[in-house]
């Protein structure tokens, strides 16, 4: 049981440091090879910021923990959206100027609602995944396309200056991309073997430990890239950042440990998490968007998502205690 805990422990801690690593040897060879910066926050940072999920829920998968494959990739866009974007907003309220990031919610909003038709029969196939994943494909062509595009928008020029902000050679920006990659591989099986020995031992279904425990661990470098985003007044990255994610969270995590194996879904998920998942991100399209004007999200807002996290949290926990 303790190995089982200093593994969790050990490969969380090992997991935001190397992913971390990872996004700044990922941008750093991006830009070196010519990337226009706001194609470098939209995939690279986008993906990169993912990565611990896609890491641990294709270990899952392969090691036959569906349930943590599944619940690590909703329960990180329920922790983004309530836990990080709540936290940010209390510490500085976030004007939304970008409008690539007021085109994206619509995006998520709508893939949201497709990975409850990939639900609706208790199981993620193969080729469920396989249309997450040419959906994943087609947004990031899309993508491509629109940051070719001349047009000033406030994520681009936040990325440009991260740009400015950050030099790094292309052979070093290599070797942290090589170092960080393999690291969150290593750690990711740590993590995965921690939480399903520790699950199995107190009888919580997998579903639980990756909605909960795992999540938040993987998590943690968006709540760290946010905070210092919003330190820096670059609202816009934050939730570039939290929507890029969600949208990797739900074609990329899910599509690729979906390809592996199967995944059999728990009935809770579509009663409990997804609804709960799929609320908050509405409540992040009203309040990105904005009915009137500006889309911004006010301390009260944010207020409110960070207590439906704490409630959701408190309410998975209770489950396993009663």
């Amino acid at each position: 049981m303790w190995m089982a805990l200093a593994a969790i422990v050990l490969g969380l801690v090992v997991l935001v440091w190397s992913a971390d690593r990872f996004v700044d040897g990922a941008a750093a060879t991006a830009r070196h090879l010519g990337l226009p910066p706001l194609l470098i926050g939209m995939l690279v940072i986008g993906f990169g910021t993912s990565a611990p999920e896609l890491t641990v829920s294709a270990l899952a998968a392969v090691q036959g923990n569906p349930g943590v494959a599944l619940g690590n990739a909703y329960g990180s866009n329920i922790t983004n959206i309530a836990l990080i974007v709540g936290v940010v907003a209390l510490i500085s309220p976030l004007a939304v100027h970008s409008q690539v990031i007021r085109q994206e919610l619509p995006v998520l909003g709508v893939m949201t609602l497709i990975s409850l038709w990939c639900l609706h029969d208790g199981v993620i196939s193969r080729s469920d995944a396989i249309v997450l994943l040419m959906l994943l494909f087609g947004f990031l062509g899309y993508s491509i396309w629109r940051s070719q595009r001349p047009d000033k928008d406030a994520l681009k020029t936040d990325m440009e200056s991260e740009a400015v902000a950050q030099s790094m050679s292309l052979k070093r920006g290599v070797i942290w991309t090589l170092i960080g990659l393999v690291l969150l591989i290593v750690s990711s099986r740590f993590l995965v073997w921690g939480a399903v020995t520790i699950a199995e031992a107190f009888g919580v279904s997998d579903l639980v430990i990756g909605l909960t425990v795992v999540a938040i661990g993987t998590s943690l470098p968006e709540l760290a890239s946010s905070i210092s985003a919003v330190r820096k007044n670059q609202h816009d990255l934050v939730l570039g950042n939290v929507v890029g994610s969600n949208l990797f969270n739900t074609l990329a995590v899910v599509g690729l440990a979906g390809v592996i194996h199967p995944i059999e879904v728990d009935p809770a998920v579509v009663v409990r998490d997804w609804p709960v998942m799929a609320a908050l991100t509405m409540a992040l399209l009203v309040f990105g968007i904005g009915i009137k004007g500006q889309g911004r999200i006010n301390r009260l807002e944010g207020g409110v998502l960070l207590a439906s996290f704490i409630g959701y949290t408190t309410w998975l926990v209770m489950g396993v205690v009663l």
